[in-house]
């Protein structure tokens, strides 16, 4: 049996903290950024984790 591979889309949007978390961007930062105010962009600027209802789904994407 050959060896799993991970899914290519989730190795660029997730990665996987020290402790095993699982960290993401946050939504909404692409594009549209002068109708937005600055409080959200802030808000919006540091990684979040993942929720536990979508971890075990991520997690098999990654292989893990």
């Amino acid at each position: 049996m050959p060896k799993m591979k991970s899914h290519s889309g989730a190795k660029k949007r997730f990665k996987v903290t020290g402790s095993g978390k699982l960290m993401r961007r946050s939504a909404g930062k692409n594009h549209l950024m002068l109708a937005k105010s600055g409080r959200f962009k802030r808000k919006a600027s540091g990684d979040q984790s993942v929720s536990p209802a979508d971890t075990k789904q991520v997690k098999k994407l990654l292989g893990m």
